[in-house]
């Protein structure tokens, strides 16, 4: 499937990020897609992910938070994280006629996509790569306050050997969200997606993502309109 790429320059309060947005043909959905805290939009398990999703029939946006442009270790904090969200969505929407737009991200980049949602930014819904539900080891200090305020459709794609919320951690959580939250493990995987005895490539990992999300996102009521 032919795939046409854009690389683009997003303005963040005083700062320019980079993003790139493909679009196969005839997209069914966009989705947006965020980095986590140690890495950038040029990761391979975000660029295998993307791809994977592009040959699924969806466009996609990854973009750059200002704190891994400009070099910086350290990830912005959240209202920052918020604001460039909300430039890569209207970056989106605007390339997006009349399919749905939703929000991806792996750990903190997922993270600060729901937390943009629960304050207001426009998404078809929610596509979370290992949601990092509490500190390694410090399971009451819970990150879920803003996310039983959202109403669009989410999907938790979660290793079951991930220690930012392991599993029987995320389903009372989803319990309480309802009916719009789904959980689905990935069985052996770790924070990264990486399971023990199987050497695989960054960029295979997060293909092999893609084809759960795809579902989820084409499946979705929210499919077919903005």
């Amino acid at each position: 499937m032919p795939v046409t790429s854009e690389q683009l320059s997003l303005r963040v309060g005083e700062a320019t990020v980079s993003a790139e947005f493909s679009r196969p043909a005839e997209p069914a959905a966009v989705v947006v897609v965020a980095h986590g805290a140690g890495t950038g939009m040029e990761h391979p398990f975000l660029t295998g992910f993307s791809e994977a999703l592009n040959h699924a029939g969806l466009a996609t946006l990854r973009f750059n938070f200002p704190y891994r442009e400009a070099g910086r270790k350290f990830p912005d904090k959240a209202p920052v994280a918020v604001e460039a969200w909300r430039t890569a969505m209207e970056a989106a929407l605007t390339r997006s006629g009349d399919t749905p737009v939703w929000a991806c991200g792996k750990s903190f980049g997922g993270r600060m996509a729901s937390m943009a949602v629960a304050e207001g930014m426009p998404a078809a819904g929610l596509v979370y790569l290992g949601y990092p539900l509490h500190p390694p080891g410090k399971p009451e200090k819970l990150r879920d306050a803003h996310l039983y305020g959202i109403t669009v459709p989410m999907l938790f794609l979660q290793g079951t050997r991930d220690p930012f919320a392991l599993p029987g951690e995320l389903e009372p959580i989803a319990g309480r969200i309802g009916t719009n939250a789904r959980i689905q493990y990935v069985d052996g995987g770790n924070h990264s997606f990486e399971v023990r005895g199987q050497k695989r490539p960054a960029e295979v990992i997060g293909a092999a993502l893609a084809d759960p999300a795809a579902e989820f996102v084409l499946l979705s009521p929210n499919a077919g309109r903005r």
